[in-house]
């Protein structure tokens, strides 16, 4: 299960995740973004996401270029094991990662 919030201030989109972002969810998460008219940034707060499969990093990646045409993405707050799979995955070295 994936919990998903947004908030959209001076088109900057903060994406709060809480649960489970899988093979399943990565869907959910993947439509709830599918419009982004009046976003120039997004950050996607990690704090609570408890674990992340490839199917998430599919759409990290995604949201990633995209927002590489605006202002950027930002991911904060990842737990030791989701900054592990994005060291491990090379990730790092294409995001903006924040504790």
């Amino acid at each position: 299960m994936l919990n998903i919030s947004k908030e959209l201030k001076d088109e900057v989109l903060t994406v709060t995740l809480d649960g489970r972002l899988d093979t399943i969810t990565a869907r959910e998460l993947e439509k709830e973004l599918e419009n982004l008219y009046g976003v120039n940034k997004i950050v996607i707060d990690l704090e609570k996401l408890e674990y992340m499969s490839s199917a998430g990093l599919r759409v990290i990646l995604i949201l990633q270029k995209k927002m590489s045409i605006k202002g950027g993405l930002v991911v904060k707050n990842p737990n030791a094991e989701i900054k592990e799979l994005f060291d491990m995955t090379g990730f790092s070295d294409y995001l903006i990662i924040e504790q």
